[in-house]
């Protein structure tokens, strides 16, 4: 794979960047090879049910240094009919209407969700009753194996995506020697592109790096798997604090393609995810008229708005107007609402909603229209909010904080009612991700002593009373903290980050004699041998032949 690189200084976005980072102008992706009709060329191999071609995408010089962020018009009309297979496209949270789940085995079928919208398009269903949109140009072909964004509950739905928890995931490759050329150069989590061709991963070092999935992943031939590198790194001035996709990216749409990112004492940057380059900014200011640093991101499911969480208070950007214009959102009105910075965003799949998790330990729901507080979650949480998803069908909304030792399950048809609770190893305050499925049937965490666990949410009490949900599998994936967890859209691939701020033990002192055993050789330090940062690709559906041999090769099993 080429390396490319580019930072903030070659497009004169960044001032001060820190990091000195290569940049050249060529595109640091492949053109895929097409099927007639736009698609992606897909090798028949429908013993393995993975398609044997890396997907890659494609751009014109034209469009170096484009100065607006998105189009979202030409996304819709002139968007190749593969990027149809890769992700489905949300609608306006407003013009949906929700039918009553249908849900097995769980005992929460049957209730109906209030509707925000006189549309007639559907929400996923998680179960049966799934309402499967038609398949566009070109998709048919390979509908069995990618099934993207789509809900997948029932037995068939969980074949084609292809997930299989009762075994360990397999170990496929990483990026190690990346992070080794700085000092604890610990990542800060791991997020795949909406359309699956790439992954973006933050550091220590401010950072931001994107890497292409191996094609030998494709066809399985994982024993001549190299060592990933990346093809773009975007270096930030200052410590990241947040960091997101584009939601509507697909990598054949150069236009679309770009992230946004939040560092201190800096605006918030979109950067071009072909060459690394500064797109555009958002400035926001506060109440003195300086320049305040988004403490988290989202972008609207539409991704025509960037929400910008501070203290107190939520800006909302217009995606095509970069600047200083925005929406400001107070959480707090007349002394009543949810105090706090607001530390993470989540927005409902099928209702005009979304949530706010916020550093005063709990969660609020708000209107997409004007912001109007809908309801505040009680208080639960022993730390700060970190990280939030709403279910696939919108009815729950998963919680989980720092220094928290538990994942928390709302059930949004009744605020205030937790389903069940997940128990997690979270001892710091670093960000700890989770990630739900497509389906919204397993849920996943790492934890501070690197162990991800893969929980069944079906398998909830049919009462619906409130208990300690096991883990259905455990394994070890990282010798230090697994921070970041991200399920790939169709395929059945994870990726994990890892590492954290490690702190010398008083016996690495020189001088004592704690630190020397036997024959005055030194001892290393448990944090020494415990430190790792790198990011992991692993294997978690059905193995195929060529690497059934191997299978003594898969990661130690956790005893629950």
């Amino acid at each position: 794979m080429s390396e490319s690189a580019g930072n903030g200084e070659s497009s004169g976005g960044v001032a001060g960047a820190g990091q000195d980072a290569e940049a050249d102008n060529e595109p640091p992706h492949q053109e895929p090879p097409l099927l007639e009709g736009g698609g992606l060329e897909v090798e028949d191999n429908s013993e393995d049910g993975v398609p044997s071609c890396a997907k890659r995408p494609r751009m014109s010089e034209d469009e170096q240094g484009v100065e607006l962020v998105a189009k979202p018009d030409k996304m819709h009309d002139e968007t190749p009919a593969a990027a149809d297979l890769l992700q489905e496209e949300p609608a306006q949270p407003a013009q949906r209407t929700v039918e009553p789940l249908q849900c097995e085995d769980d005992g929460r079928a049957g209730e109906e969700v209030p509707a925000s919208g006189g549309g007639e398009e559907e929400c996923h269903q998680n179960g049966n009753g799934e309402h499967d949109p038609p398949l566009g140009e070109g998709e048919a072909e390979v509908e069995e194996e990618h099934n993207g964004n789509r809900s997948a509950d029932s037995p068939s739905e969980g074949q084609r995506l292809g997930l299989d928890f009762t075994q360990n995931p397999q170990m496929l490759t990483g990026s190690w020697t990346e992070y080794s050329n700085f000092p604890e150069n610990y990542l800060k989590g791991c997020k795949w592109a909406p359309d699956g061709s790439c992954i973006l991963t933050n550091s220590a070092d401010n950072v931001l790096r994107v890497y292409n999935i191996p094609p030998e992943i494709y066809s399985y031939n994982w024993d001549l798997l190299p060592e990933m590198s990346p093809v773009l790194r975007m270096a930030e001035g200052d410590t990241i604090y947040d960091y997101c996709w584009y939601p509507k990216m697909n990598s054949l749409d150069a236009d679309t393609c770009f992230l946004a990112s939040s560092s201190r004492d800096n605006p918030v940057h979109v950067w071009d995810a072909f060459y690394g380059e500064v797109r555009a900014s958002f400035r926001p200011y506060n109440h003195l008229d300086e320049l305040t640093a988004a403490h988290s991101l989202c972008f609207s499911p539409d991704g025509t708005q960037l929400y910008c969480g501070f203290d107190k208070t939520v800006r909302v950007f217009y995606t095509e107007r970069p600047g200083r214009d925005c929406e400001e959102r107070p959480t707090v009105v007349k002394k009543q609402g949810q105090s706090g910075i607001i530390s993470c965003f989540g927005f409902s799949p099928c209702q005009s909603v979304y949530a706010c998790g916020s550093y005063s330990r709990c969660a609020g729901l708000y209107s997409c229209q004007d912001g109007t507080l809908l309801a505040l979650l009680p208080t639960r949480h022993h730390g700060g909010l970190t990280h939030l998803l709403f279910s696939p069908d919108g009815n729950y909304l998963y919680t989980g904080g720092r220094k928290d030792p538990e994942i928390l399950c709302w059930d949004l048809r009744e605020p205030g009612k937790v389903v069940f609770s997940l128990k997690r190893n979270v001892a710091t305050n670093q960000r700890i991700y989770f990630d739900l499925d497509q389906s919204g049937k397993y849920l996943l965490s790492g934890d501070t002593e690197g162990i991800v666990s893969v929980w069944d949410t079906q398998t909830a009490p049919p009462d619906g009373n409130e208990e300690l949900l096991q883990p259905q599998l455990r394994f070890q994936a990282h010798w230090d903290c697994t921070n970041g967890i991200s399920m790939h859209p169709f395929m059945p691939l994870l990726a994990t980050s890892s590492g954290q701020r490690q702190f010398p033990w008083p016996s690495e002192s020189e001088g004592d004699s704690a630190s020397e055993g036997e024959g005055g050789e030194s001892v290393m330090s448990p944090q020494e041998t415990r430190q790792d940062n790198a990011m992991t690709l692993w294997w978690a559906g059905p193995l195929a032949p060529p690497a059934e041999g191997n299978q003594e090769q898969s990661t130690e099993v956790v005893e629950a």
